[in-house]
């Protein structure tokens, strides 16, 4: 059934647009919260009950179940009791983690989506940038200046925003979960050392008088966690990714996340890279995406295939293949300024013509997958 595996989200309470997403899919929203399938272990395998208490019998239904492909190991399994749920199973991992399995549908429409605002994002780069310089030159250490200071590291770095269940549980740590042991400042060269998802060792070097200085501030507070800052009663606070998330919100109007800094600079990563081989005379190759896959993966710290399916625009690779990008030789990355750099803006371009070809082609209802 090629169900997608996603990490703990609260699922009574409906995340945002998701709703919209089943019923964009043709699915029914569903909860864990409600009855279910339960598995039940017999022996080296498995049975399964309904919500009223009876064995499940039925072949489809027991077909789809093993079409999920739970883990063996997962305990407290609920199964959604029918196949239109956007969730099809839920349970908890070794380490007592809450996972599902999404219906590949509800996935697709949600990648959909995902890839669909990604040029609002980039119109609304330019006002997050010219916020965040402006509150990270605030006198003091308050709130926003410590939040303005990670969001500028979320962009400079490319750095996971962190989830405090993966720092408790896992030992493995983002940018609002770093603690003051991480980081190591001299003038206005700071060393992060920390492990990040996965459990690989991550080392980022920083060159950065204004964000020095923030960190440095954030070091003399007492406490273990790096990024806080004293409110107005005189209490120490600490940041984490919902102050993150609501403080982009603030500034653009719109429902962006942290993720979304990677999943624009993944694609800008794989545009600059294609354009370049573009600008041969050869043929497009898979090869050459391949290669531009792999760079975009190093700077996100994570694997070819994450980078491919989760944080490039399917679009930037249609294009290439297509032959319709052509950029220069050379390629210098620069800087993150309050405007859009030259390779941002040309994906912007390249975003804006695809969805005003969309907006004009049927599309017979179906909905395409990323790539």
């Amino acid at each position: 059934m090629g169900l997608s595996s996603t990490p703990p989200q609260t699922q009574e309470t409906p995340a945002n647009g998701s709703v919209e997403a089943a019923a964009a899919a043709r699915l029914r929203y569903v909860s864990d919260a409600r009855p279910g399938i339960q598995r039940i272990r017999v022996g080296r395998g498995f049975k399964y009950s309904s919500a009223d208490g009876t064995e499940v019998t039925d072949p489809q239904t027991l077909q789809r179940i093993r079409s999920i492909a739970i883990p063996p190991a997962w305990m407290d399994v609920w199964i959604c009791p029918t196949a239109t749920g956007h969730i099809q199973a839920v349970g908890r991992d070794a380490r007592g983690r809450k996972q599902y399995r999404y219906h590949p549908r509800w996935r697709e429409v949600r990648d959909e989506t995902k890839y669909a605002r990604l040029a609002e994002f980039g119109r609304a780069l330019p006002r997050i940038r010219r916020r965040v310089s402006l509150d990270m030159r605030r006198a003091g250490h308050e709130r926003e200046k410590v939040l303005a200071t990670v969001v500028h590291l979320l962009e400079t770095t490319l750095v996971r925003v962190g989830n405090p269940e993966y720092a408790r549980h896992n030992g493995s740590y983002g940018l609002t979960t770093l603690r003051s042991r991480h980081v190591r400042i001299r003038g206005q060269r700071l060393r992060f050392e920390f492990r990040g998802k996965g459990g690989k060792l991550h080392t980022v070097d920083v060159n950065d008088g204004r964000v020095a200085a923030v960190v440095r501030r954030c070091q003399e507070l007492p406490g273990h966690e790096l990024f806080q800052y004293v409110d107005e009663a005189g209490e120490r606070q600490t940041i984490d990714s919902a102050d993150v998330n609501e403080y982009v919100r603030q500034i653009t109007g719109s429902e962006f996340t942290a993720k979304d800094f990677r999943t624009w600079a993944g694609t800008v990563l794989a545009l600059a890279a294609l354009r370049i081989a573009g600008a041969d005379s050869a043929p497009p190759t898979k090869k050459n995406v391949n290669l531009a896959v792999a760079a975009v993966a190093e700077r996100l710290r994570n694997t070819p295939t994450v980078s491919r399916n989760c944080y490039i625009h399917p679009a930037v690779v249609e294009a290439y293949l297509g032959s319709a990008l052509r950029g220069p030789r050379q390629h210098t990355p620069s800087a993150a300024g309050p405007t859009l750099r030259p390779e941002e803006r040309a994906l912007l371009a390249l975003l804006t013509r695809k969805r005003t070809r969309g907006a004009t082609a049927p599309t017979n209802g179906r909905v395409n997958p990323p790539a």
